[in-house]
C-alpha cells in the first residue's frame, strides 16, 4: 500500500519536530534498536500523570513482534 506524498511529509515533519523536543526519548530508541530484540524480550512502559500513580504494562515480545519490529525500521 502506497503512502500519499503529503502524509508522508507531513508524519517526517511531525516526527522531526518531536524528536527535537524530546531528543532523549529518541536516543533511547536508538540504543535499545541497536541490538536484536529476542523473542521473550520484555517491554514496559509507565505513565505518570501530574498527581496520579504511575500505571504501568509491559509485553514478553514474540516473533511476530519482532516481524513487525523489522518492518518499521525500513520505514524510517
Amino acid at each position: 500500500m502506497a503512502m500519499n506524498p503529503a502524509s508522508l511529509i507531513k508524519m517526517m515533519t511531525l516526527k522531526n519536530k518531536f524528536e527535537k523536543n524530546h531528543p532523549k526519548f529518541f536516543a533511547f530508541i536508538k540504543m535499545v534498536f541497536s541490538r536484536p530484540i529476542e523473542e521473550g524480550t520484555v517491554i514496559e512502559l509507565t505513565v505518570k500523570r501530574p498527581g496520579e500513580d504511575p500505571v504501568t504494562t509491559n509485553i514478553s515480545v514474540t516473533a511476530e513482534d519482532i516481524e513487525m519490529f523489522n518492518e518499521l525500521k525500513t520505514l524510517s
